[in-house]
């Protein structure tokens, strides 16, 4: 089994969701970013608008349509900390 990151997803108001993933995907001021089990500490501020992709295994994806906030990497995982968090509608 590959490593995992413990990711949190939070909202203003709520938990948007947590679990275990391969890989996050997020765009902030210095660039989009995507951060692997191992990555060094660091803290980002995201893009307003944009999106958080999360990879979990066996390939699924799921994406939130962000506004404002911040993204922390630390050795326990990555937290997105977010004025909105909405799931994304698929493209088509």
């Amino acid at each position: 089994m590959a490593q995992q990151l413990h990711v949190e997803l939070v909202a203003v108001e709520e938990k948007v969701w947590s679990g275990e993933a391969e890989m996050v995907v997020a765009r902030t001021t210095e660039g989009e970013l995507g951060v692997l089990p191992g990555h060094a500490p660091l803290l980002g501020q995201l893009v307003e608008p944009s999106q958080v992709r999360i990879k979990q295994a066996g390939g699924q994806q799921l994406a939130y349509d962000i506004a404002g906030g911040f993204l922390s990497v630390t050795g326990e995982g990555v937290t997105v900390l977010a004025e909105s968090a909405t799931p994304a509608t698929p493209a088509r």
